[in-house]
């Protein structure tokens, strides 16, 4: 709610602005590259039925364990931008961005100072990025201005990679979770400065605040010992069934739902198995650099 009024008043703002200034109509480019830090850390989701816990054993006892927090909001993006200035003071862009965000542990056992266990996520999006800009003035070449929009994401996944030994056993297994669809929010605050008569270098302080739920998970790698379970055979005592390589996520579950803890009786192995959905965040503040190129 805070976000929508303050995203109202900062269009009603600049409307006002709009109408008072002189008409300097121009289109121009951007491209530039951003590093972001995660801005708050929540509770990653479980994986795989395993809480996402850094847990240590001594002669397998459990001697300490600890919530693991973070958020994918931490990682490198490059973008493209369009823009249109319809005033001195008022313009209008549309980022198209790639992200990637660095690799977070989300579980981990260690037993006798050897990670037996550890499962590490990483989040790859495309977004468009529509923003409202507002340009505050020149000095001495400076041009600084605040822009705030929404971020769409158009294609992304978490991916999950996930290296245990188990009884002397190697494995690996790696999960791919597609998100549902979101919208999130930006705001900025920026400057530019001429280099020559079209092109500018300009930085910009941006944050982000989105989260996103799972759609659905598949389990495209997994190895025992380096034999790939994938392609086994059904009867094959490593054989993986539709419903451990295929999940689809919902806010519900209930008697009629393929899920082995509502509808234990009902469970068919070889449909892909329901489950609760849960969320990640991708938020961050971030440092972007690059150049502008007037039309």
């Amino acid at each position: 709610m805070k976000k929508n009024l303050f995203l109202l008043g900062f269009i009603a703002f600049t409307m006002s602005v709009f109408g008072q200034t002189e008409k300097k109509e121009s289109w121009y480019f951007k491209l530039g590259g951003s590093y972001f830090v995660q801005a708050a850390a929540t509770e990653f989701p479980s994986v795989n039925g395993r809480e996402p816990l850094k847990q240590v054993y001594e002669n397998g006892v459990l001697v300490s364990k600890e919530s693991i927090t973070g958020s994918f909001g931490e990682g490198f993006r490059t973008g493209l931008s369009i823009g249109y200035r319809f005033t001195d003071r008022l313009g209008a862009e549309m980022g198209v961005n790639y992200y990637a965000s660095n690799s977070k542990t989300m579980v981990e056992t260690i037993s006798q100072d050897v990670t037996v266990l550890q499962a590490k996520g990483q989040v790859k999006a495309l977004d468009l990025a529509p923003a409202l800009v507002l340009y505050l003035g020149k000095v001495k070449g400076f041009e600084p201005y605040t822009k705030v929009g929404v971020i769409v994401p158009v294609n992304g996944k978490l991916d999950i990679k996930t290296n245990a030994i188990s009884n002397g056993a190697v494995i690996y297994r790696e999960d791919v979770i597609k998100p549902n669809p979101t919208v999130g929010f930006l705001a900025a605050l920026g400057t530019s400065y001429k280099i020559s008569g079209k092109l500018a270098a300009f930085g910009e302080i941006e944050y982000r605040n989105f989260t996103v739920h799972g759609k659905d998970k598949e389990v495209t790698a997994y190895t025992y010992n380096g034999t790939d379970r994938l392609t086994l055979s059904e009867g094959h005592p490593l054989y993986v069934t539709t419903a451990e390589r295929y999940t689809n996520y919902s806010d519900h579950l209930d008697r009629n739902s393929n899920n082995q803890e509502t509808n234990a009786s009902g469970f068919d192995s070889s449909k892909p198995t329901d489950d609760l959905s849960s969320y990640i965040s991708i938020s961050g503040v971030g440092l972007t650099l690059g150049l502008r190129y007037s039309l």
